[in-house]
């Protein structure tokens, strides 16, 4: 299974480290689903949803730790983007790296794995 990533504002996901469980955003818990993204779509989610928003986290999750419950579904276009029901376990996150704004309004992202 590949690394899949979750785009957070940092406050949000502290809280998440605090309570040892992350049950998503507004946006997912209204959705009924966290919204993930592969390496290869996680930079189009970045400026299509978070353009020029600063203080954001880079959470990456082995999707293989989440079972049955990540679910990959066509989104709008077609593509398929996992969707994870249920909670994350904060176990399954790999690695937490920020996505600060660049010079030109767009994120830096670190490199990516698969």
């Amino acid at each position: 299974m590949p690394t899949v990533y979750k785009i957070c504002p940092a406050p949000l996901w502290r809280a998440a480290e605090r309570d040892g469980v992350f049950r998503g955003s507004e946006v997912d818990r209204r959705d009924g689903f966290i919204h993930f993204s592969s390496t290869e779509q996680v930079q189009e989610t970045a400026a299509k949803h978070f353009g020029g928003q600063d203080n954001l986290l880079l959470i990456a999750v082995d999707a293989a730790c989440l079972g049955a419950a990540l679910k990959w579904e066509p989104s709008r276009g077609g593509a398929l983007f996992p969707h994870l029901y249920g909670a994350l376990d904060l176990a399954a996150v790999t690695r937490v790296t920020p996505l600060p704004l660049g010079p030109g309004g767009h994120h830096v992202f670190p490199p990516l794995t698969n």
